[in-house]
């Protein structure tokens, strides 16, 4: 069986921005505010990211008056994690596997 991981996520929390979000939001809900003070990002920079990390699924968003809050989708990342996981045992079960040159 064939493990794999899935890229496209992967793919999202390979920029930088949408990585230190990612961190700052497994700590606490946060709003955009918050967020452009914690990152110095701009805001409107800002919410591009979080639209690709909500589309994605990593995000979901808290209407609270005129301010959006963001968490972090725990189970996501977990996901991630036991994808990364179950490629790094198989590795250690394969380690002694080659395959012959013709």
């Amino acid at each position: 069986m064939m493990t794999s991981v899935d890229t496209d996520l992967i793919r999202v929390l390979g920029d930088p921005l949408r990585l230190q979000i990612v961190t700052l939001l497994a700590r606490e809900t946060l709003c955009t505010t918050h967020l452009v003070e914690e990152t110095g990002a701009k805001q409107t920079n800002l919410s591009n990211h979080l639209r690709v990390l909500r589309e994605a699924g990593v995000v979901e968003t808290e209407p609270c008056g005129r301010f959006t809050y963001y968490r972090l989708k725990p189970d996501v990342i977990e996901a991630l994690a036991g994808q990364f996981a179950a490629l790094a045992e198989a590795a250690r079960v394969n380690a002694d596997t080659k395959r012959a040159c013709p």
